[in-house]
């Protein structure tokens, strides 16, 4: 990557990307965290709504990148950071580009 990330937060972690965000295929579209893997893995896993069983399940379909990358390619996460493990997010976008973060345990719309 040529351009370096801006650090929205410091020491933010490590995060699983579906490539589709990361070259702007597709928009992000799902959130979640499970537990770390290690301990620069913040636990959060990012997918676009195009990402299906085999494409996330290959491995060079997912990238490790700072949490900070994404917050540069979806703002909207960035509140989502101290969330707890088993956190499921839905970014839902209105036709006029409103986003709305759905907790999938609810089915409710976050309140951060």
């Amino acid at each position: 990557m040529s351009n370096p990330t801006t650090e929205f937060v410091p020491h933010a972690g490590g995060s699983i990307v579906s490539r589709n965000v990361l070259d702007g295929v597709a928009p992000l579209r799902w959130a979640f965290r499970e537990a770390q893997v290690n301990p620069v893995d913040n636990g959060w896993r990012f997918l676009s709504a195009i990402d299906d069983d085999a494409y996330i399940n290959d491995p060079r379909n997912m990238v490790v990148v700072d949490f900070n990358t994404v917050v540069g390619l979806e703002p909207a996460v960035l509140p989502l950071l101290d969330l707890q493990v088993g956190a499921d997010i839905t970014l839902e976008r209105s036709a006029e580009g409103r986003i709305t973060l759905i907790d999938n345990n609810t089915a409710e719309p976050l309140e951060l």
